[in-house]
């Protein structure tokens, strides 16, 4: 099908210098605290959790259970209409509806961690995982609230740069929280840990009450609209506008995102049972994955906020996806080949190169498609939507490294990229990004600023 035309043009030229200033604008900076407060409590959820579950004793069936609180995150579509439509007592006033979601959120994160410190994992997990599940649930409405306002605080154009900022800060997050708190565990406890992480959730905080105030456009019922009325509007409304806009293609659109990531979620859990496997020591693990990977995530991550702002969104997501898919192949190669140092920062700064620039290509395309209306509601179908299926089938990856073993199951993950690189040429891609009028926005943000 044929893209939409682009909008005559306004005698700007793209340079490159004007691409890069955009990381430095006062959004682009603030977008980057919000990334580190969103990405903050992840690892403390997951990772820093299960360890501290293990050294307690806690059986491994148990700890595996607490996975399941990530779906906190894959569903938060359904309370999403309450972050769009409902005001936050005494902090909307002060400050807008979209910064008090993200300030009393992150409150709600920093109290979970509060508590978390001050329970007993050995003594009793049941309240452990009403905790998590808890602190997951405040997470994840703070990532509405914070994709909100970075969707309404930018025009489609500058999203591959707002959505690089974001991943820039939570990366960041997860090396602080990673490293940082295992330190503080090690060398005092791990009540001292979360403590120190409700703290750091200061920043987002802070980052919330002073960013820049953005307009919050949406439905607002007459004063004599039933009870009915006002639900059809505000919860049914943000799925009946996305389907009403983009008719038969909007299931295109679903289908394109639920499977953009898969072959990414499919083998990301057997990266590390094959370095295990080819004999590599954690600490060689570790350090690759912390020093070489990180910069490599964010190298792809300022690549692809780079792309968006130069290129279609079609070649760009194309892209993106033969990125992420065809070096799962690198694997391929790296388990058939010697265990050297070498092979293994060759793959993962690879992988994580692609990794990040697919990852920011897809949140720039999911904001482009949401009505300003509707941001937060939409937003969060998109978000969730990406995340569903290739969770479900990585939860299969294991039995298929043992029936095929570790160079064919990469070599599958990489052909299951295909379907999306098809369903590329047959996207309705956004209107707003051919019709909007980039002098008018721009200049409307630089006064901002």
């Amino acid at each position: 099908m044929t893209e939409p035309q682009a909008a005559p043009d306004t005698g700007e030229k793209k340079t490159l210098l004007g691409s890069l200033s955009a990381y430095v604008r006062a959004r682009s900076l603030v977008m980057l605290l919000l990334g580190f407060s969103a990405g903050l409590p992840f690892y403390m959820i997951y990772q820093n959790l299960s360890l501290w579950l293990a050294e307690a004793g806690v059986e491994k069936g148990e700890i595996g259970l607490f996975a399941w609180t990530g779906f906190a995150f894959s569903f938060k579509f359904l309370w999403a209409p309450v972050v769009d439509r409902a005001p936050v007592p005494l902090l909307e006033k002060l400050v807008g509806r979209r910064r008090a979601w993200m300030a009393a959120a992150q409150i709600g994160v920093a109290l979970t961690l509060l508590a978390m410190s001050m329970a007993n994992p050995a003594g009793n997990l049941w309240i452990v995982a009403a905790i998590a599940v808890a602190m997951a649930f405040a997470a994840a409405t703070q990532d509405i609230a914070i994709d909100a306002w970075r969707i309404e605080a930018a025009t489609d154009e500058e999203q591959g740069v707002m959505a690089a900022m974001y991943q820039y800060g939570y990366r960041v997050a997860i090396m602080v929280a990673g490293a940082g708190a295992l330190i503080v565990a090690d060398n005092i406890n791990w009540p001292a840990a979360y403590q120190t992480m409700a703290l750091l959730m200061g920043v987002g905080f802070l980052t919330a009450l002073f960013a820049p105030k953005v307009e919050v456009r949406e439905y607002v019922p007459p004063p004599k609209a039933t009870f009915s009325e006002t639900l059809s509007k505000s919860v049914i409304g943000p799925f009946r506008d996305f389907f009403e806009r983009y008719g038969v293609h909007a299931l295109v659109i679903l289908l394109f995102i639920a499977l953009f990531r898969v072959p990414d979620f499919l083998m990301g859990y057997m990266t590390g049972p094959l370095y295990i496997d080819l004999g590599y020591d954690k600490t060689t693990i570790g350090a690759i994955r912390s020093g070489a990977g990180l910069f490599a995530t964010m190298g792809g991550v300022f690549f692809g906020g780079l792309l968006v702002s130069r290129v279609s969104f079609k070649w760009s997501l194309l892209i993106g996806v033969l990125g992420q898919s065809l070096t799962n192949l690198i694997y391929s190669w790296l388990a058939l080949s010697d265990a050297t140092t070498g092979g293994l920062a060759f793959a993962v700064i690879v992988d994580n190169i692609a990794y990040g620039a697919a990852g920011t290509i897809l949140i720039a395309y999911m904001s482009s498609l949401t009505n300003t209306a509707f941001t937060a509601t939409q937003y969060a179908l998109f978000s969730s939507f990406y995340a569903l299926p290739g969770k479900f089938v990585g939860g299969f990856s294991g039995f298929m490294v043992e029936g095929v073993g570790f160079a064919w199951f990469f070599a599958i993950t990489a052909l299951v990229g295909v379907p999306a690189a098809i369903l590329v040429f047959f996207l309705k891609y956004s209107e707003k990004r051919f019709t909007i009028d980039r002098k008018e926005a721009t200049a409307e943000l630089t006064a901002a600023d």
